[in-house]
């Protein structure tokens, strides 16, 4: 049994929801949302709730409700309150800034990259080493900081690279010299 997707989403204050022929809008403070529900799961939506219902009772259909309950909760909470990834440069002359949509960093290269943002994420760079990034589609703001974070990982012996804010690199230690 999916104990997430049998979870009521609470819809807050000045949040409206709309769900017409499997297409769910969700329209808040920050901007609006859309997305096409599966098929074999339907909403119901009542009282300031929404709640995921199943048509049949099978074990895809059991994991579809708890994955359209994340999503459809995800976009409740970013239209309302929008979500932050951040990023930390470390190393000696990596620095990241902002050129207008874009970041253009420094990253040990031969030539500064040029990160294009995609439309609903923007971005804040603080002391050139701390990339702020926030938009309200969970979904695409993930994937555009695993791109930045893809340019140049982290190395385990010095911890050069970029890294989200809450991530542990685990350090090597390097060469001893021992005979």
């Amino acid at each position: 049994m999916s104990r997430v997707g049998k979870k009521i989403i609470p819809i807050p204050q000045k949040t409206s929801v709309d769900y017409k022929d499997g297409v769910l809008v969700v329209k808040g403070e920050k901007g609006t949302l859309t997305r096409t529900i599966h098929p074999a799961v339907d909403l119901s939506v009542e009282n300031n709730t929404i709640s995921v219902v199943i048509s049949q009772d099978d074990r895809k259909t059991r994991a579809l409700q708890g994955l359209v309950r994340s999503l459809v909760a995800n976009m409740v909470n970013g239209v309302s309150q929008g979500f932050e990834k951040i990023l930390e440069i470390n190393g000696i002359g990596y620095r990241a800034e902002m050129k207008g949509n874009s970041i253009v960093m420094s990253l040990g290269y031969s030539h500064p990259i040029d990160f294009q943002l995609p439309e609903g994420v923007s971005a804040a760079i603080e002391k050139n080493t701390v990339i702020k990034l926030s938009g309200i589609d969970k979904e695409k703001l993930g994937h555009t900081a695993a791109s930045i974070r893809k340019l140049r990982k982290p190395e385990p012996y010095k911890g050069k690279g970029i890294k989200y804010a809450e991530e542990r690199i685990q350090r090597k230690a390097g060469k001893t010299g021992t005979k």
